[in-house]
């Protein structure tokens, strides 16, 4: 792989994933640090909240609801939903007696990875490949050969945009054990 394509592709993606990470942790520390543990049992509401306020941009793009640019939507989705996981996984913290909990934590960072790849991935290979197309075409290709030129790579593209087919259903499975976890806390509590 070209270093261009890791710096401009795949180091955009590690980065922000390694950022989730690394904002889990500094809260956390921060909360032992200061003998506020407890905090983070009522960080997991207010992610909760955050990640369910994320899903505006899919309303709108369902057209559930028409107010709004869908382009500052998303952006909106994906900080939003970013900080809810974080505050999330501080929530979660390290429980080795409850399984729930642990399968709930590795869906959503399964989630957070796709929503990522959607972020970095996807919209920069639409744009490199509009840009080759743009190139090629300059160049004084014909639409023809621009189009055999550029198959492969329009027909990867198109596989990649399938992404939202797994991030969608996905989600939905953190959100049935997510819902299983709150009811199990609620039901055993007392």
């Amino acid at each position: 792989m070209k270093p261009k394509l890791f710096l401009k592709f795949i180091l955009p993606f590690l980065i922000w994933y390694g950022l989730l990470i690394v904002f889990t942790l500094a809260i956390d520390f921060i909360l032992h640090y200061f003998k506020l543990v407890y905090v983070g049992r009522y960080l997991g509401s207010i992610g909760s909240l955050l990640i369910l306020l994320s899903f505006i941009y899919s309303l709108r793009k369902r057209k559930f609801i028409t107010g709004g640019s869908p382009k500052q939507l998303l952006l909106f989705h994906e900080y939003i939903a970013w900080i809810g996981s974080g505050f999330l996984l501080v929530h979660a913290g390290i429980h080795f007696n409850a399984l729930l909990p642990w399968l709930a934590t590795f869906v959503l960072m399964l989630v957070v990875a796709l929503g990522l790849v959607g972020k970095f991935l996807l919209k920069d290979a639409s744009a490199s490949l509009a840009e080759n197309r743009q190139q090629l075409r300059a160049s004084g290709w014909s639409e023809k050969d621009v189009e055999k030129k550029l198959f492969f790579d329009s027909i990867t593209l198109d596989v990649m945009k399938q992404w939202r087919v797994i991030h969608l259903p996905i989600a939905l499975l953190f959100a049935c054990l997510a819902l299983l976890h709150i009811l199990s806390i609620l039901i055993f509590k007392s």
